[in-house]
């Protein structure tokens, strides 16, 4: 990989002509194509992120407006910090829904975004931790025994909120589905890739039909003005609830670095932390204001591999585009019309595939499960994930996700220690093969 150069995130090189790229060739992140087809990919990856973006306040009852506007701003600040080196969409985190839900549950939307910015303010600090460090101890850490049932648990720790929604409306529910899992095998190219979004357009279309709609809240919004802004609420409680979900952030953040590395041919491990710091920072702003906590986005990534720009000059027009459509009531209005049975269609394929990319850090690092201590870390924190295990000490309440990632992470280190200490389990098969973890988006 060539070596990185310094950078500014305001500048690039006209790549060739601007016009086309040669076959086997890229637009590299410090290139761009000419404005006009710039901006054209730049709505493209608005679309992308769409669909998923949007889901995420959907199911947990934040404003849409100012999730998009908030994913928006963050998707600018992660190109500044990251010297516009690494093409990202920073859009909702699906790992941020489940402690959402239960912080709602306790102390509503102010304890929620509380606990999205003590998250987001963990992620900060570990960036700047691998900025300094290097990323290498996360490895060591998080092993891909550890990262596949942490993603894991967390899917499946979502499936009754699956299921309460889409007992709402099955038959809209059931349309949603279908259409998601057929969108994905008939189309090709961008739509095929965003077989989400084509799913719960049909999924909303049926749902219209059925009469499920309540069009008031758009025919009374405006069609200019703010977005709903909310103040975070800090309670110390909420700790065990959302800083689990840090480690999955920091997988994410670093499997889109090492893709978009790998696709660019681009050495950018020395903007792994920067890429951490730039999200975590983007979630505080997010919970301090009412957004959903943000993530890179493997939808954007596949716009990426189709069209062979990478330049980081189309994500500035999508973060521009998003921050002006978040200004628009009415199309927030809209958004929020979507009915419990498409969400429950859409969280059924979603969750389900969250559990499933989990499994599949697993294959892809030939974790092998013959060795006890594997077996042990996934098969315990998975039960603990996905039957929700609670456990309060005075303030504090620890719920599945928290204890099953507790769980992944003090079994494989203890019982290695044992181990090495007993000679009785090679640990050779189980620790990190080198891989990237895969992403969830």
């Amino acid at each position: 990989m060539s070596t990185p150069v310094k950078s500014s995130p305001f500048r690039w090189k006209l790549h060739g002509d601007g016009k086309s790229i040669a076959p086997g060739a890229v637009v590299a992140p410090q290139e761009r194509l000419s404005w006009d087809r710039t901006i054209g990919i730049g709505a493209q990856h608005v679309v992308a992120m769409f669909g998923a973006t949007f889901l995420v306040p959907l199911i947990t009852g934040f404003p849409p407006s100012t999730t998009l506007l908030f994913s928006g701003i963050g998707t600018i600040l992660f190109l500044i910090i990251t010297a516009g080196r690494i093409p990202s969409y920073l859009g909702s985190s699906f790992a941020f829904i489940a402690p959402i839900g239960a912080a709602m549950n306790q102390h509503g939307m102010g304890g929620a975004l509380g606990g999205l910015v003590m998250a987001g303010a963990v992620l900060f600090v570990i960036g700047l931790i691998v900025h300094k460090a290097g990323s290498h101890w996360i490895q060591a850490v998080m092993p891909p025994v550890v990262t596949g049932s942490i993603v894991a648990l967390i899917g499946l720790n979502l499936a009754p909120t699956a299921k309460t929604n889409f007992e709402q409306g099955a038959v809209t529910g059931v349309v949603t589905v279908v259409a998601i899992l057929l969108a994905a095998v008939l189309f090709r190219g961008l739509l095929g890739r965003l077989s989400i979004l084509v799913g719960v357009l049909a999924g909303y279309l049926t749902a219209v039909l059925r009469g499920e709609v309540d069009f008031t809240a758009i025919n009374s919004a405006a069609w200019v003005g703010l977005p709903q802004f909310h103040t975070p609420e800090f309670h110390i409680s909420l700790i065990g609830l959302f800083v689990p979900v840090v480690l999955v952030l920091v997988a994410e953040n670093i499997g889109h670095v090492k893709s978009v590395a790998a696709m660019t041919g681009q050495d950018l491990d020395p903007y792994t932390g920067r890429a951490l710091m730039a999200d975590g920072l983007a979630t505080v702003l997010a919970g301090s204001g009412g957004g959903s906590g943000t993530t890179t986005y493997a939808e954007n990534i596949g716009v990426m591999a189709a069209s062979k720009v990478y330049s980081t000059a189309a994500y500035w027009v999508a973060g521009m585009i998003a921050v002006l459509l978040s200004l628009f009531p009415k199309f927030g209005a809209l958004i929020a019309t979507v009915p419990p049975g498409v969400l429950g269609g859409a969280g059924v394929v979603l969750y389900g595939m969250i559990g499933i990319l989990g499994v599949r850090i697993w294959v892809q690092n030939r974790v092998n499960f013959a060795n006890p201590i594997n077996l042990s870390v996934a098969g315990v924190s998975l039960v603990i994930g996905i039957a929700n295990f609670t456990w309060s000490i005075g303030e504090l309440t620890f719920e599945g996700i928290a204890l099953g990632t507790a769980a992944a992470l003090l079994i494989f280190h203890g019982m290695g220690l044992v181990a090495r200490w007993r000679g009785t389990e090679p640990l050779d098969s189980a620790e990190d093969t080198g891989a990237t973890p895969s992403k969830l988006g």
